[in-house]
């Protein structure tokens, strides 16, 4: 067992399911990663592997044929196959995310007719808000649904959507017009239901292919155009308008504590290289772990690997007693993505030259690490959202 990034308190069940999963990254992920992501190749084998394991229900509940484990263990798990490959956490997070915001904001016939399916990994879920002219600024979106009749039709773009054509359930944020005064309160989130696949999927929904990127391989990222894509009145969250923008954020406080996982995940992994290859590798008559410059460059390492491990802990936990941790998450967001890069970094560092060869895999962590810097929200975005819950508590009576 591994000295850093444990977790105190955990239950029977948790030992259990945590023991399995890191067992199952140790043998079905970190022998195939490197391969599959140079060749940006879908993990099917992997994905089915986590079906039979029943990780796509580890958070449904057991009334809908899930395991009804907590946000802590999900988190947990994250962060074991993050270790292994990210993109394979990234498989689960957005059908994670999606479950959530059915589970606490969805009606009783939607929780009926997705979570079973969704428990099985049948359905699977994806969610978007971005669009391609806005970022951080969600009050912004153009994408709109305008009623008809008893169904509502569907015009506009949105933007990097995970999994969005191996997914054939999108939660999807959506301008409505309630004439309401602040613009957030206009916005509605649809359950759009889609077959998987590239093109046009649905008569007015095209799913134009996957975007290339720098990493992140193997998992499919896409843009989602709607022209005059036509959904029935029932596929709003929890059947009502205007409350898509406080759903969304609630299921992104649980993608801000996913990022901290997986960013934890990576920050383990590069660790592990490191301190291998440094008792491996030798110059001047010992081992380059012997020498004070790497050493030091280890114990930094570790230490931030155990702090980010343990702040990730505490906002799932917050979350999962059901108290406000906006605040948490953020912070937990912040200083794994961070850490993530600078530890990340370090051990390519300690690797020298091999460390700039496709043939290790600290090359492929180098182009994951950034990713996790923008990723729910970029660092800049995570401050603010930290300051003014600081200065809301602290405010000057």
């Amino acid at each position: 067992m591994a000295r850093l990034a444990q977790t105190a308190g955990l239950t029977d069940v948790q030992e259990e399911i945590l023991s399995t999963v890191r067992s199952f990254v140790d043998k079905e992920i970190i022998p195939h990663a490197t391969a599959l992501e140079h060749a940006d190749a879908y993990p099917t084998d992997i994905v089915d592997g986590m079906k039979e394991m029943g990780l796509f229900g580890l958070t449904i509940p057991e009334e809908y044929g899930g395991l009804g484990e907590s946000l802590l263990t999900y988190a947990l798990v994250v962060e074991q196959i993050a270790r292994g490959w990210m993109s394979v956490s990234g498989v689960i997070n957005t059908h994670f995310i999606v479950a959530y915001m059915l589970k606490h904001h969805g009606t009783d016939e939607q929780k009926q007719r997705y979570l079973p399916k969704m428990a099985l990994g049948e359905t699977r879920g994806s969610f978007s808000m971005s669009e391609p002219d806005l970022g951080s600024d969600v009050a912004a979106i153009k994408t709109k649904a305008v009623a008809d009749g008893d169904d509502f039709v569907i015009d506009g773009a949105k933007m990097w959507l995970t999994n969005g054509g191996t997914s054939n359930l999108t939660a999807v944020l959506v301008k409505t017009d309630e004439g309401a005064e602040k613009p957030y309160q206009n916005l509605t989130t649809f359950l759009v239901e889609k077959p998987e696949g590239y093109g046009e999927v649905a008569p007015g929904l095209h799913i134009p292919g996957k975007i290339d990127k720098m990493g992140y391989k193997g998992v499919d990222t896409t843009e989602m155009v709607f022209e005059g894509h036509r959904v029935p009145g029932d596929s709003i969250l929890g059947g009502k308008r205007g409350g898509g923008f406080a759903q969304m954020m609630d299921g992104v406080e649980v993608g801000r504590v996913n990022v901290a996982a997986r960013a934890c995940g990576i920050s383990i992994r590069a660790f592990e290289l490191a301190a291998a290859y440094a008792q491996q590798r030798s110059t001047f008559g010992k081992p380059i772990a012997a020498h004070q410059a790497i050493a030091f460059k280890l114990a930094e390492m570790g230490t931030k690997v155990e702090a980010a491990h343990h702040m990730m802990v505490n906002a799932a936990r917050l979350k999962d007693a059901g108290s406000r941790n906006d605040v948490e998450a953020g912070m937990a967001k912040l200083i794994a993505s961070e850490y993530c890069a600078e530890v990340t970094q370090e051990s390519f560092r300690i690797h020298g030259g091999y460390g700039y060869s496709k043939e290790y895999e600290i090359e492929r962590l180098m182009r994951e690490a950034p990713f996790l810097l923008i990723g729910e929200g970029t660092s800049e975005i995570q401050k603010t959202i930290i300051s003014r819950g600081l200065l809301r508590d602290y405010k000057l009576r």
